[in-house]
């Protein structure tokens, strides 16, 4: 069932947080007046950025779970995997008071030992080559605009150096306004689209139509 007719459309970055991009990306949104989910990185969760953590969340962005060393996961034991993810909620809670309710697999690489041992909903995303520095700007605005739909997530990143993603939304942002697109989190994406995240295993999400049940 389905509870919005509204066109929703979730900005999401993953690799942060960094000490520069982040905040250039944060800037963006600000600027626009959205909000977007962004996928930490445990290990980039350091004392040094948690101001930039803390104006993420005051700005109405929601940190969700991108694993502690953006390993291959595959590759690793339940145990290690359970850690990866333990670790960083653990540290996500400790500087938000917030449990992340959403997982993004490092490369989108993922099996059945994770979907067993990780008691968070998967997402990945419509991306636009952003991780690769040779993907100008331009592309990256006309990918994204191109593959916009109704419930999509958005994948791109915040790792330190990819202005280009940060010049990009300069771009996107009112083109998928002007298309009539409202700027959620991912939380709110599912919520709206009355989706049960207790229902859904086994599911890697780019667009919340995926959802069962």
């Amino acid at each position: 069932m389905r509870y919005t007719q509204n066109k929703l459309i979730a900005l999401t970055f993953d690799d942060g947080p960094s000490d520069t991009t982040t905040g250039h990306v944060l800037d963006v949104l600000e600027r626009h007046g959205i909000v977007g989910t962004f996928f930490l990185i445990g290990d980039n969760i350091t004392e040094e950025r948690i101001p930039i953590i803390k104006r993420t969340l005051s700005l109405g962005c929601e940190i969700e779970n991108h694993s502690k060393t953006h390993s291959d996961m595959r590759t690793l034991t339940r145990e290690e995997i359970i850690s990866e993810i333990s670790c960083t909620t653990d540290r996500i809670i400790e500087v938000t008071g917030r449990a992340p309710e959403f997982f993004r697999p490092p490369y989108i690489y993922y099996n059945d030992t994770m979907f067993d041992a990780i008691d968070l909903t998967f997402i990945c995303g419509l991306g636009c080559e952003d991780w690769e520095t040779e993907t100008t700007a331009e592309h990256r605005a006309e990918k994204t605009i191109a593959q916009a739909e109704d419930g999509a997530v958005i994948l791109l990143h915040d790792f330190e150096g990819n202005e280009k993603t940060a010049e990009a939304l300069e771009t996107i942002i009112p083109a998928l306004k002007d298309k009539g697109y409202e700027f959620v989190t991912v939380s709110e994406m599912f919520r709206r689209k009355g989706v049960d995240l207790t229902k859904q295993r086994g599911i890697l999400f780019n667009v919340t139509s995926q959802a069962r049940g």
